[in-house]
């Protein structure tokens, strides 16, 4: 897998990591420093052509957090059947669930790193 992104994708992931949107903050606020299972993340990773919310490369799985402008997008059926062909596993949380139930979220993504290799 290249790891070679655009500069452009690169540009845009800094200004995405100083701005975040509340859900991500959130979620980040979680994630960050191996707080779930030890599991090291990254937030807003270019990678190809794609710019990851998060990612754990060690366990090989995708975590996104989308608003509405995501929902049932063709673009991100492609873009998550491409990682999954990598050999990631990719999940999608909307904005509202990570707002409102973050311990839900974080038990899924718990669920998932337990899961690993399976």
């Amino acid at each position: 897998m290249h790891r070679d992104p655009p500069p452009i994708n690169r540009l845009r992931a800094r200004a995405m990591r100083r701005e975040p949107t509340r859900a991500e903050d959130m979620l980040w606020q979680a994630l960050r420093d191996r707080r779930l299972e030890g599991a090291k993340f990254r937030r807003q990773v270019p990678l190809e052509s794609y710019i990851l919310d998060f990612v754990c490369f060690d366990d090989r799985l995708i975590v996104e957090v989308d608003g509405w402008q995501h929902a049932e997008n063709p673009s991100d059926q492609r873009r998550d059947a491409f990682f999954r062909s990598h050999g990631f596993r990719v999940l999608r949380f909307w904005n509202e669930e990570v707002e409102e139930n973050i311990n839900a979220v974080c038990l899924r993504i718990i669920s998932e790193l337990k899961n690993r290799g399976e």
